[in-house]
This record gives structure tokens, sequence and C-alpha cells, in this order.
């Protein structure tokens, strides 16, 4: 639950479609704690209920996620850690998102607007991602000299060139742009996101369940023979030396100039 029991997360089920929409508008859906807790309840609901043949990840507001809240308002410890620092995001930024990933029934992710760093981890598990004409992407994270987010999709996502190119410049990428590389499977206009994404929906819940468990496992197994997995989890230590890096240096100031144009998109 939210600031004052108010929930960040909306979970509605209808024709076999469980929609699950970030509802922190007023922050760009920023995600603090809180929010990723409730988000995994609400994937783990969807994957549990046989009513459910199809998962669409959505978000209220004019984005979908401007990434991880820096200023969450959550208990800051005395004295900040890489062990302590590798615990939580351990569990709340690869745990979680490779769970929803792995998850046996086929998702969609309905994206408009900034999707930026931590947005990423909540699209890139989806099966699917539509795209609004205004959407676009971006991990401007070597700015706090850390290499790219916790779940290091964007060589998968896009290709090594692209990815460097993104994680070099920390430039978006736009939703066509997107698009050609694969990372996008549709761009539509913004007024029509959601009617498309429920189409969609609508067809994938027609076919047969099993069948989609298996055809999802296979490809997401296929994935896994040529490396996903274990480069997933090994790029994620690469991502805790930027944090080691920033404790023993001036690092930690970037942060919040990047938390401040993170702000300026509000």
């Amino acid at each position: 639950m939210g600031e004052e029991g108010a929930s960040y997360i909306r979970y509605e089920v209808a024709d076999r479609i469980a929609t699950i929409t970030l509802n922190r508008p007023e922050a760009a859906n920023a995600q603090n704690g809180a929010l990723l807790d409730e988000l995994d309840a609400a994937w783990v609901r969807a994957g549990d209920d046989p009513e459910v043949s199809v998962i669409v990840l959505r978000a209220e507001g004019k984005h979908f996620s401007a990434g991880h809240d820096l200023r969450s308002g959550e208990p800051v410890p005395d004295k900040i850690t890489l062990e302590l620092i590798y615990r939580n995001e351990s569990r709340r930024y690869l745990e979680y998102s490779l769970r929803w990933r792995n998850i046996p029934k086929p998702s969609i992710a309905a994206v408009q607007g900034r999707c930026i760093s931590g947005g990423l981890l909540l699209c890139w598990p989806c099966d699917l991602i539509v795209a609004a004409d205004d959407a676009s992407f971006s991990d401007p994270v070597v700015l706090m000299g850390i290499g790219g987010v916790e779940y290091h999709g964007h060589t998968w996502e896009l290709g090594p060139r692209k990815a460097k190119e993104i994680l070099f410049t920390g430039r978006p990428v736009t939703a066509e742009e997107a698009e050609k590389t694969g990372m996008v499977n549709r761009v539509v206009p913004r007024e029509h996101l959601d009617t498309e994404v429920r189409e969609l929906a609508l067809q994938i819940a027609k076919m047969h369940p099993f069948g989609l468990r298996q055809a999802k496992r296979a490809v997401n197994q296929t994935l896994d023979v040529q490396g996903f997995y274990a480069a997933i989890q090994s790029v994620f230590d690469i991502h805790q030396t930027g944090h080691g890096n920033a404790l023993s240096d001036s690092g930690w100031p970037v942060l919040m100039n990047l938390d401040e144009m993170k702000n300026n998109i509000r």
C-alpha cells in the first residue's frame, strides 16, 4: 500500500485478462519499494489465478515509469554498504524481474511517454511490448558511474551496437526505433494504446492455455540456452561494481543530479 493506505497498483480481471496498472501518476510512476512489492504481489496473483490467461501491464498518466524513486521517503540506514545495496537490489530488481519474465502466461506491456532506467525492468520481462507513438526508452545511469540498470536486457533487446550507443550517450530510443530493433512489437497512436493492447490480449486469450504456456517456455528456454539467464546474473554483479565505486569516491552526488533530471519530466 502507498502513502496513507493508497494503493500504488490497480488489479482487475475481465475476459481472462488480468490488467495490472501502475497507479502513481503524480510521480510519473516512479518506483519505491512499496510499489515494487505490491506490483510483484499482483504478478504472482495473476500467475496463480486459473481464470487468467493473459497479463497486461500498463500505467496511469502521461508516463509509463520514471524508474527507481531516488527520493522515496523510505528510511535510510545510518551506513550504506555494498552488501546492503546488493541484498536489496537482488530481491526487488533482479529476482522480481526474472520472476515476472518466467510466469508461465503471456504478458503484454503497454508503454507510453517516458520509460527510464528502472522502467525497463518492468517492461522488458513482458513477452510483448506495445508502445504509444510518444514512448521513449532510456537508461542514463552511466551518469552515475554505473554501466546500466540491474536487469541487463539491453544487449538482448537492442543488439550489441545499439545497446552500447544508448548506454554510452544516455539518449532515449524512440518507439519507432525500438520497433526496428525488435524490442517493441507494435507502435500505435497514444489515444489507441489501451484499445490496441486489449484487442491483442483478447486474441491471445482465445488460445489454449497450455499451448500458450509451452510456447512461452520454448522461446524463453531457447534464450536461456543461448546464455540469457547466465548473462543477466553476471551483469548484475557488474552493476554492483558501480555502486562500490560510488561508495568509495564522489559518485553519489551524481545520483542526485540524475534525480533532478528525472524530476523534470513530471
